[in-house]
């Protein structure tokens, strides 16, 4: 009898839930710059998030009156360049309002 597939866990640094990897979206620290990483596959330091646009817009501070450092920033260990914050926010605006519904991959 097989065992069961363990699917990789991950925490969202926005909202904190845990859900399974592939029900997020990676964002990773590169010497370009932080990117989206659709794939999950770039080099470099990561973090998820769900890809909705309560928890984009919370990881990049826009729902927040405080200073500080971004959850974005915390995780990744790192600052924003204006550059990198300017593209991240279009990104996070540009999210679903609601999280998307993962679809079953048929695996198992």
């Amino acid at each position: 009898m097989r065992r069961p597939r363990r699917h990789p866990q991950r925490t969202c640094i926005a909202c904190r839930r845990v859900q399974a990897k592939r029900t997020l979206v990676r964002l990773v620290r590169t010497p370009e710059g932080v990117l989206v990483d659709p794939k999950g596959k770039m080099n470099g330091r990561g973090a998820y998030i769900h890809a909705s646009r309560s928890c984009g817009t919370r990881a990049m501070g826009l729902e927040r009156a405080g200073k500080g450092r971004l959850p974005i920033e915390t995780a990744l260990k790192t600052s924003l360049t204006p550059t990198d914050r300017i593209r991240l926010e279009e990104w996070a605006c540009s999210l679903p309002k609601e999280e998307a519904t993962p679809v079953p991959s048929g695996e198992g």
